[in-house]
Formats: structure tokens, sequence, C-alpha cells
């Protein structure tokens, strides 16, 4: 099992501290890491006290996985995309501070190494064309493909300055949609040369920077371009696209296959196999959504694939080789407290969530 437990990031349950799901989930399956939310940090105690707790749960993380190397990821954007309690800076999204990328850039990747973090599912590239985007918003940049390429390379860049992998979202753009994937298939009918001229130009400028690591899929269907497969599991766009066409040699992730628009579709045996064969490299699996055991199924799916040959054993060394690089290259933190005056220095830096949502009459979030 362990063979091919590293093709997956595993959501841990809703708790600050480990269950005995997640025990013996990592344990078996040994994935590349775990991501983690809301409800694995405790709120309303003092920052001594959650931090403390936060930081056995990661320990207990590593020991489980049985490596020390491990990915641990977050969703940490801004706006209603936020996951630690104060005193982490609750940036508002980011629309507000498009001009202070930068500074935001390393007031979050500092902050989130000194948690434990290595991996932040962040910046959102996607260009919000459709004003009436249930979920993108004001998470985008802009609205335009200049609007989003220069805050987003500065923001990656100063992310993992500090130690953070960045992983630019969602591949091959969800800004025009007018259907939330948490919850049903948005579906695109655009050309592959409308999606050349606005929501890839992100990517492939991204794609070609030698530093961008990471960037992960969205679950979209685009009838015009592939038919047959949403984009996570798309060859036509991940594969020949972003891999072939784009150069990009960096590990590839799915967005969590959980979410409403696609989980159904892993009921299919076939389903995690075509999506390494596409050439996503992690498939992440969340507990807000789904029973993340159901990853035990995908890497004996896999595993039975590579037996039978029906699964190209090259495809799954490249990958394999992707995954075990980016392990080589991420920074592994140990959960430490920020001085009091770094941190009122950090909220100083771009506008903050309460007072940008006051503004804008607020926003949803998002598991």
């Amino acid at each position: 099992m362990s063979d091919f437990g590293h093709h997956f990031l595993i959501g841990l349950q809703r708790a600050p501290v480990l269950t005995e799901h997640d025990k013996h989930l990592l344990s078996r399956l040994r994935p590349a890491g775990v991501i983690v939310f809301r409800d694995n940090f405790q709120h309303g105690v003092p920052y001594a006290e959650w931090l403390a707790t936060f930081g056995r749960l990661i320990d207990g993380v590593r020991d489980c996985i049985g490596r020390d190397r491990i990915l641990v990821c977050i969703d940490h954007e801004g706006g209603g995309v936020l996951r630690p309690p104060a005193p982490i800076t609750a940036f508002a999204a980011a629309r507000a501070w498009r001009d202070q990328a930068a500074a935001v850039g390393r007031a979050m990747g500092r902050e989130l190494a000194s948690l434990g973090v290595n991996v932040n599912f962040a910046p959102v590239v996607d260009v919000n064309s459709n004003p009436d985007n249930p979920v993108i918003g004001q998470r985008a940049f802009g609205v335009t493909t200049q609007e989003v390429v220069e805050p987003a390379a500065v923001f990656l860049a100063a992310l993992q300055a500090e130690g953070v992998l960045g992983c630019p979202k969602h591949f091959p753009g969800y800004g025009a949609v007018s259907v939330d994937s948490h919850y049903d298939m948005p579906v695109l009918n655009l050309t592959l040369d409308e999606l050349r001229a606005r929501d890839l130009v992100p990517f492939r400028t991204l794609a070609r920077d030698a530093e961008t690591r990471m960037i992960m899929t969205a679950h979209i269907v685009f009838p015009r371009i592939d038919p047959d497969w949403p984009a996570t599991l798309s060859a036509r766009l991940i594969d020949d696209v972003l891999r072939r066409e784009y150069g990009y040699d960096g590990v590839v992730v799915s967005d969590d296959l959980g979410m409403g628009a696609i989980s159904h579709a892993f009921d299919a045996p076939e389903a995690p196999v075509q999506a390494l064969r596409a050439g996503t490299d992690l498939l992440e699996i969340c507990a807000y959504w789904t029973d993340t055991a159901r990853a035990v199924a995908f890497a004996d799916h896999v595993a039975a694939s590579w037996a039978d040959g029906s699964l190209s054993r090259a495809t799954l060394d490249r990958s394999a080789e992707r995954i075990a690089d980016l392990l080589a290259r991420a920074d592994q933190h140990r959960t430490h407290a920020l001085a009091a005056v770094d941190l009122a220095a950090h909220a100083g830096v771009a506008p903050l969530r309460r007072r940008a949502e006051q503004q804008s009459g607020g926003g949803a979030t998002l598991a």
C-alpha cells in the first residue's frame, strides 16, 4: 500500500487532535502529506495553547506516516479562505492587496512556516471574467490577465522565499464559471484557443517559471476540448497543454476529490488511474466533503493497474520522481511562536479581512 500512498494528500478529520481514523489511515497509506483546515486549530484559546496543540497534531502526523519529510498543506488565501485563529493575520481576499502582494506573501510565508506548514494552496490565478462567479470573486487578483499575472508571480516568489511552497490554482481557469464545483460540475463551452487567450495566460507564465513547483487542477468540463473527462482527469489539458505545450515538469495536484463536482466520478475504479494517466501526481481527498478512507481503495486500483500493465510504469515512475523532488525541496518547519511586534507589523502591510468586508458587504467562507 505504501508504494502508492505517496500519490495522495489526506485532509485531516475535523478535530484539533489526531483522530483514530486518521492515525489508522496515515499509517496504512503513508501519503505524501496532509491538508489542515479551520477545525484542526483550537479557536478561542490563547495563542501559546493552540500553537502547542497544533504542533502535537503535526508531530503525530509525521509519526504515523513514518517519515520526517512530509507535506503539511493549507488553503490560506485571505478573505473567506483563512484557517488559523488569531494572532495569525487575517488578510482580506487577494483583490484588496494586489499592490501589496510581495508584503502579504512574505507575511503569510513567515506565519505559515511558524505553524509547521510548508505548502500553501495559493495564489488563486483565475481571471474572474464572470461577475456572477459564485466561488472566485474577490479571491482573484483581478478580472483581466494583466491584473492577475504580475501580483500572482510576486506573491508566489515572496511566499516561497519564506520556505512555504505555493500552488497556483485552479488550472485551466475557474474565473468564467457560473456553478460552484464544491456542489456541482461547471461546464464551460470554450475552445482551447479561447482558453489560451485569457484563462491559461497566468498558468502559462507561471508554468514556465522554474520556481513553480506545484499547480492545482479545477473540476470543470470543457466539452469542446475534452468531452470525456473533466480537467482533473483530462490528458488533453494536463499532459498536452500544461506539460508538453508549456513545458511544466512540476507536481500537479488535484483539487479535493470529495467535492460535489467530482466525487461521484471516483466511484468508478478507473478514475484515480485516469487522473495519473492524465498527468496529475497528487490526489487530494479531504474529510470535509467525503470519507477519506476512500483513498485506500483508490490506491488499491492504482496498484492493480500498475501490476497488470494498464497504467504505464513509465508514467508512474515520472510521477514518483516529481513527488520525491517536491518532498526533497519542501522545508520541514517546526512550530514556534512569533513575536507580537512582528505579527503587529504584518497586520499593517495590507487590508485586513474585517475592514475590507465591512466595505464590500462580506463574503462566503469556504471549507
